[in-house]
């Protein structure tokens, strides 16, 4: 299992997501980011410390694979948070983000999250350690793994651009045109496309149990998070906008997550009320 590099990229991801003491929503925004362009980094430097059979080529596209998504991502929420005046005025800014930073967190609490998401990021990013230390040399698995990243990481970059477009132009309603139409969430569809992608150019070298097990528990993790993200943020919306036909309509044709999947909410409806 390689468990003396996987202690180092841990070291790599905690220190990375240790930002979320500052602020804890970091942990799971900025942190996180962070922590997915260094993990890769990481292996990167750890590949050219003893190079192994996984030609070099591949090793650096997983690696600037990762650097693009942590870059996007962090930076994306730090100037949405800082520079841009119609995030501030979404629910998501007042009922989250201001909220959440007004909270003090037992340290205890903080201790425990940072455990927690810095082995959720180590196993995210463990298939391209695997790869490379299994010295595994096939090229079609990895590639087409790549390139459903590189759609995911796309998509997400088009959800986010377009979300602020719109929320820009009209505050005091959702997102609903572009991408929006097809799903509420398309940011959220981008990111398990991306770690779709992820997990799939890993199939192919999973040596033993403890790789598959490292492998699927972070994907699963993933799929989770981005559909609890999802439930979350209907709640919200129901509670600023649902008195609004016109969100209702939206909200009541448009599945939330997954394309052409009849799944509209993630709440019962008393839920939502």
């Amino acid at each position: 299992m390689y468990w003396g590099l996987i202690g180092i990229l841990y070291i790599v991801c905690a220190a990375l997501c240790a930002v979320g003491f500052y602020k804890f929503v970091y942990f799971l925004s900025v942190g996180y980011g962070l922590a997915v362009a260094g993990g890769g980094i990481a292996v990167f430097i750890m590949y050219l410390a003893d190079p192994s059979a996984t030609p070099l080529f591949l090793v650096i596209l997983q690696m600037l694979l990762f650097v693009a998504y942590g870059a996007r991502l962090s930076g994306f929420l730090l100037v949405r948070e800082f520079k841009s005046a119609s995030f501030r005025n979404t629910d998501i800014a007042k009922g989250t983000l201001s909220k959440n930073a007004e909270k003090k967190m037992p340290f205890f609490v903080l201790i425990t999250i940072w455990v927690f998401v810095s082995a959720l990021y180590v196993m995210q990013v463990s298939p391209m350690l695997f790869r490379f230390k299994n010295g595994s040399e096939d090229l079609a698995v990895p590639l087409i793994g790549i390139v459903i990243s590189v759609a995911g990481l796309i998509l997400e970059a088009m959800a986010d651009r377009q979300k602020s477009a719109q929320k820009k132009a009209n505050p005091k309603m959702v997102a609903t045109e572009g991408l929006y139409k097809i799903v509420r969430c398309p940011n959220y569809l981008g990111e398990i496309i991306f770690w779709t992608g992820i997990f799939i150019a890993g199939i192919s070298t999973y040596g033993n149990v403890g790789q598959w097990i490292f492998a699927v528990l972070a994907y699963v993790a993933i799929v989770y998070i981005m559909f609890n993200g999802a439930q979350r943020m209907e709640k919200r919306q129901m509670k600023q906008y649902g008195d609004l036909k016109e969100y209702n309509d939206y909200a009541d044709n448009t599945p939330i997550i997954i394309p052409f999947l009849p799944i509209y909410h993630l709440n019962k409806k008393e839920e939502r009320k």
